[in-house]
């Protein structure tokens, strides 16, 4: 069992670029280090957008127990050192897996 969270982000305008710079350069090392693994990730430069996923083992409780310990993190606090705030609306849910008939 494993627990999906989608996050939806609307970029601040102009941002799209150096956040997506940015976090190419950040998420993929600091989010699986933490225990997590990142599904996917998109962009969308017209409209502004950024969507990704993130997972961990186990159930909703299990994946919050990492996130507060993630939240925490010093390797956290330092990928965010210094970046400006470049997200303007955050849609974070978390998901249930709708796979497909094989």
């Amino acid at each position: 069992m494993k627990t999906i969270q989608l996050r939806r982000y609307t970029l601040v305008d102009g941002e799209y670029d150096a956040f997506v710079e940015w976090w190419r350069g950040a998420m993929p090392a600091v989010r699986p280090a933490a225990g997590f693994t990142i599904e996917f990730a998109y962009g969308m430069r017209d409209s502004n957008e950024f969507v990704w996923a993130v997972s961990a083992p186990g159930d909703r409780d299990e994946f919050l127990r990492l996130e507060q310990a993630y939240l925490a993190s010093d390797a956290r606090a330092a990928v965010f050192e210094g970046v400006p705030q470049r997200i303007a609306v955050y849609d974070i849910r978390f998901v249930d897996e709708a796979p497909l008939p094989v």
